[in-house]
């Protein structure tokens, strides 16, 4: 597996695009927007995208969903359904940021805890990761010990709870036993700032006892 993270929109969310190199098909990862730059990259590289994967349903993180599909005809895989009433007031999220208006949507596919995504011959693995927002999940690629974590885990950091649906404990109790126990060598790419692993946040994050 390939992947590079782009940071996208004025909040700085990283869009990951990771590909296959046997195949050349990639996926996008929580395309917040900035929607031309993401196309640039995927055309540089020769990649064909066969998919967006989305962790859960803030604005920051599917604003540039819809662009995508249209381009280029592609599904949508995520969030878990408890996030559908995210989706749903994608419009008023964008009016709350004052933002451009984004459509509501429902993805092609929901996610639950043990399905899978395949990117050529690549394959992640879905994990349920509630407590940032009740449907948030994760996506761990086993065989290059990588772990796309959203808003759940980040260096030095956590996600937050004081949005409606959010749950501190529940966001503890996924860390520790999603993600934890993934080893501590796995790399972990963050929804924002720089990547850490989960060893390093284990030991030292400072908001997880």
């Amino acid at each position: 597996m390939q992947y590079i993270s782009l940071p996208v929109t004025a909040f700085a969310q990283n869009c990951s695009i990771i590909w296959c190199e046997a195949t050349k098909t990639c996926a996008f990862v929580d395309p917040g927007g900035d929607v031309e730059a993401l196309i640039a990259a995927v055309e540089q590289r020769g990649l064909t995208p066969i998919g967006v994967f989305l962790t859960h349903g803030h604005l920051d993180h599917v604003g540039g969903t819809l662009a995508l599909v249209a381009h280029y005809a592609i599904p949508v895989s995520g969030p878990h359904e408890a996030d559908k009433y995210w989706l749903d007031a994608l419009p008023v999220q964008a009016q709350r940021f004052g933002l451009t208006h984004s459509d509501a949507f429902v993805p092609t596919r929901w996610l639950q805890h043990g399905d899978t995504l395949q990117v050529g011959e690549i394959t992640l693995e879905v994990l349920h990761t509630p407590g940032h927002t009740p449907g948030h999940v994760v996506f761990f690629q086993r065989e290059t010990a990588v772990v796309f974590a959203g808003d759940v885990l980040f260096q030095g950091s956590v996600g937050r709870t004081d949005f409606p649906g959010g749950n501190h404990q529940q966001l503890m109790t996924a860390i520790k036993t999603q993600l934890w126990t993934l080893g501590d060598h796995v790399t972990v790419v963050p929804g924002h700032g720089s990547n850490t692993d989960i060893g390093t946040e284990r030991r030292n994050n400072p908001y997880i006892r």
